[in-house]
């Protein structure tokens, strides 16, 4: 009889239990990856800690990722990958029309900005897309308050309909306990470095797991300290996964992300004359008529545009890239088809 009291800590649940006991395979367990490394992976499986071996990277389970649910069998190789109930998905930094999976099986996503700074409401609204495209909660957090001359609560507020805003301080303990009530199941930290994330991540867990440093004087940004992304048991129940400084920010396949973060301009936009409405000289257009009676500012405007506009362009390139493989497998069969001919007219 297998104990799966260890996993508990790491958001095994009677949910989890049953939707992932039915599709293990006889002699494996299941186990939560808390670290990726290239090849393998330090994973909790009911044993305690564990190192295991990934599949290659041209398997049909590759692309696993802190937080997954995975199966593990008695040599410690992982075989299979468990179904996500979420994943915070950007667009691969390389560049190429591919995706990357930031954290699995995500229930709260704390996107961190520092009050102390330049709050850029653009950025917050482009990981405000992610995080509802993934199915999370995002909670908008304003760190490093106590330094701040001026915390923009209702300004950040105004780009991030649904979500709450916070304004916290690690360090001075400030909006820390309203903070904690609102962390549900796995959280993830997301933001660029110097956002004070490992700070904040430390003290939700009340330990010195993540290491730290200051930003640099000169342009207030912040340097890597976090390079992998980490899941970790939080003492109150659920876990955090702290990541890495995001440089880049690409959508993937974020529609819904993008209808959930601006839910007011697409409120306004139901009322516009024609459905498919620009929004640019369309007569009877609301989200128009709203902006010159200044209800909402031409910036939000002109960023719900521009994400809808990128997270097009980027599904076009994948359907492209995507035809592009299949002509590609097809001329691969349509070869050897003609080879095979040509061989069996030689033996006539």
């Amino acid at each position: 009889m297998v104990d799966f009291d260890l996993l508990v800590p790491y958001g095994w649940t009677e949910t989890t239990a049953a939707q992932y006991l039915p599709l293990l395979d006889p002699g494996c367990v299941p186990a939560r990856i808390v670290r990726m490394d290239r090849g393998e992976c330090d994973v909790v499986a009911p044993a305690g800690p564990a190192r295991a071996t990934c599949p290659r990277v041209d398997s049909p389970i590759s692309g696993l990722c802190t937080g997954d649910w995975v199966t593990l069998d008695t040599r410690s190789h992982v075989r299979a990958a468990l179904p996500r109930h979420s994943a915070i998905t950007r667009s691969s930094a390389s560049g190429r029309s591919e995706s990357q999976v930031l954290a699995a099986n995500v229930d709260t996503v704390l996107i961190c900005a520092p009050a102390d700074g330049d709050v850029d409401p653009g950025r917050i609204e482009r990981m405000l897309a992610l995080a509802w495209e993934s199915g999370a909660q995002p909670v908008v957090v304003l760190t490093k308050a106590d330094a701040a001359d001026h915390v923009p609560l209702d300004e950040v507020r105004a780009v991030a309909p649904g979500a709450q805003v916070l304004a916290v301080s690690a360090t001075a303990g400030i909006g820390l306990e309203t903070l904690l009530a609102l962390l549900d199941g796995t959280v993830v930290l997301l933001g660029a470095s110097g956002a004070g994330k490992s700070t904040l991540a430390n003290v939700l867990l009340d330990a010195e797991v993540f290491a730290t440093d200051s930003v640099r004087a000169a342009d207030k940004k912040g340097r890597h300290t976090t390079v992998h992304r980490e899941l970790r048991p939080l003492p109150g129940g659920g876990t955090l996964i702290d990541t890495p400084g995001l440089r880049g920010v690409g959508l993937w396949d974020a529609a819904e992300g993008i209808s959930r973060t601006f839910s007011d301009i697409e409120d306004l936009a139901a009322n516009c004359r024609f459905a498919d409405c620009a929004h640019d000289a369309e007569p009877d257009c609301a989200v128009r008529a709203a902006l010159e009676a200044g209800e909402i500012p031409q910036r939000r405007v002109d960023s719900y545009r521009k994400l809808g506009r990128e997270n097009a362009w980027m599904e076009a390139r994948t359907d492209k890239r995507l035809r592009a493989e299949r002509e590609k497998v097809w001329r691969g069969i349509s070869k050897q088809q003609r080879r095979m001919y040509r061989e069996r007219d030689t033996r006539r």
